[in-house]
Formats: C-alpha cells, sequence, structure tokens
C-alpha cells in the first residue's frame, strides 16, 4: 500500500472463509474459536454430526476393537491353511497290537522303536508332570531344556531345577539342559523361541538320539496319550513326519473347544535332516491321539506370566487383561483371555466359534495321572473354575 510516499507492506494472510474476522485484535485463542464458527457456517448440521460424534467413535472403537475387527474379516484376506490327510485312529486295550497296526495299514515290528520325548520348559510343572507319568512307560529319553529367559526376555527361574523332587522318577532317562536367553525386552520373541528350538536340536544329539528313534515334538501342555506312542513305536511303514490331532481344552479338561490342535508331532529321526520345529511339517495327521490343555494353571499368578512371558504377549493390549480378579472371572466363564475373536477362516466358522465355551461335563479318557490324584489335581477336573491366588 502506498501512503504519502511510503510503502507499507502486512504479513498478514487474509482468511478466505470468513474476511471480517481477519482484521480484530483478538488473543489466539479468541481468533481460533471465530474462525471456527466461521468454518461451521458452511456446513450442515448432518455434517457437523459426522464430524465431531462419528468419526471420534470410529477412532476410538478402531483403537479398542481393531483386533476384533481384523479377525472378523480374516476371510477376506487370509485361506484356510491347506486340509491334512487324516489318518483314522484304531485303537481297543484288549485288541493285539498287530491287529492294531494292520487296521492302520502297517506292519508290525519285531521290537519297538526307541521314544525320545523333548520339550522346551517355562514354568508349566504340574503339566509336564501329568505328561511325563502318562508317556513315562514308552520312553526311552526325556529330553528337557530351559532358559534363563522367556520368549518376550524377562528374566526366570530355573523353574524345573526348584521343583526337581517332583520328577525324580524319570531322573535316570533325563537330559536336562540350560541355555542362556538371548531375547532382549522389545525383541522379536519368536527369534528367541526359534534360537531354543536350535539348541534343543543339540541337546537331543547329547542325549544319543539315532537314526529311525521316534522323537515326540511338542509343547509341554501338548500331550500325547500313551496308547498312541506305543502304537507308533511297534507300527512298522509309519509316515516319517506324523502330526497328532489332540483334543482341545483351555483353562481346565472343562472347556474343550473346536478349534483343532494338529502342531504335536513324531518324528522318526533322520540325521542332518530332522529339526525340531512346531509348525506344519507333514500332511499327514493322527485323529485323536491325546489332549492339548493351553492356560491350565493352578494360580492365577501363572497366568499373568504366561501372559506377558510367551511370544503372542502383543495380545495384551491393555493393563487390565492382567487384573486377577478379571482373570479368575474369564476362567470360570470359559471366555477368552484377550477378549479375541476365534481364529477362524470363514464367516460361518467366526459366528459359530463366538462367546463362552461350553462347560463340559464328561472326565472320560483323560491322563490317568489325574484321576489317580484327583484331590492334587482337582482344578483340572470340571466343576473347579477357581484358582490359588499369588
Amino acid at each position: 500500500m502506498m501512503s504519502d510516499g511510503y510503502y507499507y507492506y502486512t504479513s498478514k494472510k487474509s482468511d478466505d472463509i470468513c474476511p471480517d474476522v481477519c482484521g480484530q485484535q483478538d488473543s489466539p485463542t479468541t481468533l481460533s474459536m471465530s474462525r471456527l464458527r466461521c468454518m461451521l457456517r458452511g456446513l450442515d448440521f448432518k455434517t457437523i454430526i459426522f464430524l465431531f460424534v462419528f468419526v471420534p467413535t470410529f477412532i476410538v472403537g478402531s483403537y479398542l476393537h481393531g483386533q476384533k475387527i481384523t479377525y472378523f474379516l480374516r476371510p477376506l484376506w487370509q485361506s484356510p491353511p491347506k486340509p491334512f490327510i487324516e489318518i483314522t485312529h484304531y485303537y481297543h486295550e484288549n485288541v493285539p497290537m498287530e491287529n492294531i497296526c494292520k487296521l492302520h495299514g502297517w506292519g508290525i515290528r519285531e521290537y519297538p522303536r526307541r521314544v525320545f520325548d523333548a520339550v522346551l520348559f517355562s514354568n508349566e510343572v504340574d503339566m509336564l508332570k501329568i505328561r511325563w507319568k502318562e508317556l513315562y512307560p514308552y520312553i526311552t529319553q526325556f529330553v528337557l531344556l530351559e532358559s534363563n529367559s522367556t520368549f518376550t526376555g524377562l528374566p526366570k527361574l530355573h523353574n524345573f531345577i526348584i521343583n526337581q523332587d517332583h520328577f525324580k522318577f524319570i531322573e535316570p532317562r533325563l537330559t536336562y539342559g540350560t541355555i542362556g536367553g538371548r531375547a532382549k525386552k522389545g525383541g522379536n520373541p519368536f527369534v528367541e523361541e526359534a534360537y531354543q528350538r536350535v539348541a534343543l536340536d543339540q541337546l537331543l544329539k547329547l542325549a544319543g538320539i539315532e537314526d529311525d528313534d521316534l522323537l515326540i515334538m511338542s509343547d509341554v501342555d501338548e500331550i500325547p496319550s500313551a496308547h498312541t506312542i506305543n502304537l507308533l513305536r511297534w507300527c512298522d511303514d509309519i509316515p516319517h513326519v506324523l502330526h497328532l490331532h489332540l483334543k482341545n481344552y483351555l483353562y481346565s479338561f472343562e472347556f474343550q473347544i473346536k478349534h483343532r490342535s494338529w502342531r504335536a508331532s513324531v518324528h522318526r529321526y533322520q540325521s542332518g535332516k530332522t529339526r525340531y520345529a512346531h509348525y506344519h511339517q507333514s500332511d499327514y495327521l493322527l485323529a485323536d491321539a491325546g489332549w492339548h490343555c493351553s492356560f491350565c494353571f493352578r494360580r492365577i499368578s501363572d497366568f499373568i506370566f504366561k501372559m506377558k512371558a510367551y511370544s503372542h504377549n502383543d495380545r495384551v493390549r491393555f493393563p487390565h487383561y492382567l487384573n486377577p480378579t478379571r482373570i479368575q472371572d474369564v476362567i470360570c466363564k470359559g471366555a477368552d483371555l484377550y477378549d479375541m475373536l476365534p481364529e477362524e477362516y470363514t464367516f460361518k466358522d467366526i459366528i459359530g466359534s463366538m462367546g463362552p465355551i461350553p462347560h463340559s461335563y464328561s472326565a472320560v479318557d483323560l491322563p490317568s495321572y489325574l484321576f489317580e490324584n484327583p484331590d492334587k489335581y482337582k482344578y483340572l477336573l470340571p466343576g473347579n473354575c477357581k484358582r490359588e491366588n499369588g
């Protein structure tokens, strides 16, 4: 602007939406509110409601329930895994083993194979004892590896050593090893898990495993039935790698879930080829071969420890998930600790599996050691959902 020979320039921008506000000398807060009112003059009521109600609600809802939305939409972005070739499982205690092997299409051996049971151990003391009592008659060598940290980098005690008095019955057949954890807090837990499984391969060699010995690869809480292992050690021509279809339970043997448990496997060991792993390694699946009892702990503190320690600790999205009162309530309802939808691959299966797990009142065909010690393991039997504190 020119005035009396002088040129005056102002850097203040004009407001295209509401020019009458721009010249005001009010405080920045007042000016901002005035501009906001000017902007809203051009919007109708429905648009304002959308901006100030529905948009924030959508953002908050996505934060709180984004994982549920993703799981519900799984059929749109992920196809189901390749189906297994399921092998019918024949068994009766009064039928000779030769006949049972023949029913499976297998021959009978002159003498049984040796069997090695190898596990990574964290804090599942009760489940380990139930597992080893079930398998004891048929295991040549029990192999156990324990780390001083969890997969997520949390320090932990050597719980097997602390509780070794409970396992004196297998001492003559035990190969035990420890390993220093490499995981750092915030690191990838699956990397540490893979590292420990490689170390277990080395421990198996120290235990004396040889070609064509049977090797059980499964987590502590994935328990093959004794008669399954006896079948596989006596029968000839069984697959080199055979997955086991286990009855799947959550919290105790009261809550049986539909989602199949198949990761446990039995291998005819091959030097230089067999690697300890916990994923799909064969197309063959033997039906009704045991039990998987996940989060089957005696104490609430053990639930909290595992939720923070195992590879899927990212599912603890909110601190209140670790509240002891909430955890106890979830256990008795048969609900999900992480408030997640079921991991299914069709909308029909997802909707059909939603909600708490139905209570089961059947305690037929469970590990025999439970019935031999019902008072000690009462919390694992139907009708006993209360857990110990601490």
